[in-house]
């Protein structure tokens, strides 16, 4: 039976939240959901494209409602967005593993969210044999996957 972090990647489209002036943008994330031909938007505030792909500013831009937010911004950032997908209407939240707060898992729960974190996205996301394989195998021998 799939996980619910597994049940996450079911959604059919999906937006991916970075700060690139702040930090590196997900692009591993961005890059395998795109290979699995998900509608996919990239959000970053800082720039205008992430390897040739469009950016948005904000999830209230976005030309089409997404099902699932995948949030990689600096963890100082986390609570914002978190408030911004709940405006937007996104439900379903990844918070990157380190990057949530109490703050921002307690605005989730308020304001009803269906969140996920404390794990790397691109474990679940990514196919075939990568480094993050490796990270898979710890997370289910130690149960957290």
């Amino acid at each position: 039976m799939p996980s619910d972090r597994e049940k996450f990647w079911t959604h059919e489209s999906f937006a991916v939240v970075g700060h690139t002036a702040a930090r590196g943008f997900p692009r591993l994330t961005l890059g395998a959901l795109r290979k699995q031909g998900r509608k996919v938007f990239a959000v970053d505030p800082s720039v205008g494209e992430i390897d040739g792909v469009e950016t948005w500013p904000d999830l209230a831009s976005l030309p089409d409602e997404v099902d699932a937010v995948v949030l990689e911004v600096p963890k100082e950032e986390t609570e914002e967005w978190v408030r911004r997908a709940a405006d937007a209407g996104i439900r379903h939240v990844w918070i990157h593993m380190n990057r949530d707060t109490p703050e921002a898992l307690a605005l989730a729960k308020a304001r009803g969210l269906d969140v996920l974190t404390g794990t790397c996205a691109v474990m679940y996301v990514e196919p075939g044999f990568t480094y993050h394989t490796l990270h898979k195998w710890v997370s289910q021998l130690t149960g957290q996957y």
